[in-house]
């Protein structure tokens, strides 16, 4: 049985791992436009230059969109790591406004919780990345 990237999701603790975050990411995104929308809105930094609201929003759909994509796409699940993976980096600012601004939100309400949050968004590019097979199974030059 072969694993190639566009006919299979790949071993099983990958696709529970791809599973499970597709789930995190669907309840984060839900998340998102309903009960924990304003913690969601304590984390948008100043200096982005559209309505916080809308940022939450926006990004909740996002986070609705590639859990959905994780789990119902297996066929496309290395386009859809890259994407969840980048989708980690490009709220990385947020988490890090909330630790430089001091602002208190899911229960962070100190510096060093906050500091300690920070290293788990270099965790969920990995568990994206590896969950997905994006690494791996990443197209070659040559």
């Amino acid at each position: 049985m072969s694993d190639t990237p566009a006919t299979t999701s790949g071993s099983v603790p990958r696709t529970l791992g791809r599973v499970a975050l597709g789930a995190f990411l669907l309840a984060a995104g839900i998340s998102h436009l309903t009960w924990a929308r304003g913690e969601f809105l304590a984390q948008v930094p100043d200096w982005v230059p559209l309505d916080g609201d809308t940022v939450v929003i926006a990004s909740g759909l996002v986070e609705i969109g590639l859990g959905g994509a994780l789990i119902g796409l297996p066929g496309k699940r290395v386009a859809v790591g890259w994407l969840t993976a980048a989708f980690f980096v490009a709220i990385f600012p947020g988490n890090i406004s909330q630790y430089v601004t001091h602002t208190d939100a899911f229960g962070l309400t100190t510096d060093r919780a906050r500091a300690v949050r920070l290293l788990f968004q270099p965790l969920l590019v990995l568990w994206a990345l590896w969950a997905t097979g994006a690494w791996r199974d990443r197209p070659r030059r040559g």
